[in-house]
């Protein structure tokens, strides 16, 4: 039988994040697997994160943020509802939270907390640990359909508004402006603005993106249409997709090519097979 992967099995930027000079924007929710380093501050409507990550910068959430036992973030926690701070957390700065706190054991908040509801001490369920086991066991007996009713429910939009897809970095990943580090494979969508190398299983990358670093994959690399690579593109066993206007300041490796329309590589190309040129009407087909 076959089944849907793992939630946190995957690297997901969504249309329009970018990464500014300390943080990392995106306008859904952000979810992190469990010992990620996060080596910017997050910016998004909720934040999830699991057991033992690290963020080197603050947190600012519209809706709520759950962080699971063990979380280290280096500077504040701004949450615009509810909060759920798991035991042994440490934030270095100040918690200000604007609806309930829910909160446990042995928490360290260097400058103090603020929450304008409900405070309860105690041990929250570790929230994302519950739900992404819940959610693949969900997608192993074949229920998508009730795993995405559940998805839906935990991120639906009070306001109505039409729902951003989510930032999802998976587990032990290293995300930064020298490299973005996982074992997964990577998808990222049109309109983005990153810095750093991607080094992943394989990577999906949209259109009219700008990638501020290079490309490494085991498997296949795709840029989008009009997307800038500034740096090399390099696949140890697979094949590299460019597609139409698409640019790549650096080298590109890698076993077949197929280059789009007005595709351009400025450095050397080395292709262990085949080098295939689009044209416009192949495109169309």
């Amino acid at each position: 039988m076959a089944f849907s992967r793992d939630p946190l099995d995957e690297l997901v930027v969504p249309d329009g994040t970018e990464a500014q000079e300390r943080d990392l924007v995106t306008d859904g929710d952000v979810l992190v697997g469990g010992r990620s380093t996060i080596e910017f501050g997050v910016r998004g409507r909720n934040v999830l994160a699991g057991e033992s990550a690290e963020f080197r910068g603050a947190i600012e959430a519209e809706g709520d943020c759950r962080l699971d036992m063990w979380c280290d973030v280096a500077e504040n926690v701004l949450v615009g509802q509810d909060a759920y701070i798991g035991e042994r957390v440490h934030i270095g700065g100040k918690l200000k939270v604007a609806g309930d706190l829910d909160i446990g054991d042995d928490v360290e908040i260097e400058d103090g907390f603020e929450a304008n509801g409900w405070i309860v001490i105690r041990n929250p369920m570790p929230t994302i640990v519950f739900l992404f086991v819940y959610l693949k066991h969900l997608l192993l007996i074949g229920e998508e359909d009730a795993a995405q009713r559940l998805i839906s429910e935990l991120v639906d939009d009070e306001d109505g508004e039409p729902e951003a897809d989510p930032l999802v970095i998976p587990r032990n990943a290293t995300v930064g402006d020298d490299a973005w580090r996982v074992s997964t494979p990577a998808t990222i969508g049109d309109d983005c603005r990153l810095h750093g190398n991607v080094r992943a299983e394989t990577i999906d990358v949209g259109a009219d993106c700008n990638i501020f670093g290079s490309l490494r994959a085991r498997g296949d690399v795709t840029v989008g249409d009009g997307t800038r690579i500034h740096g090399d593109v390099t696949t140890r066993d697979g094949d590299v997709t460019i597609r139409r206007d698409a640019r790549i300041l650096g080298d590109v490796s890698c076993d077949d090519l197929e280059l789009g329309p007005d595709a351009e590589v400025d450095g050397t190309i080395r292709a262990d097979g085949e080098i295939t040129m689009g044209t416009t009407e192949r495109e169309r087909e």
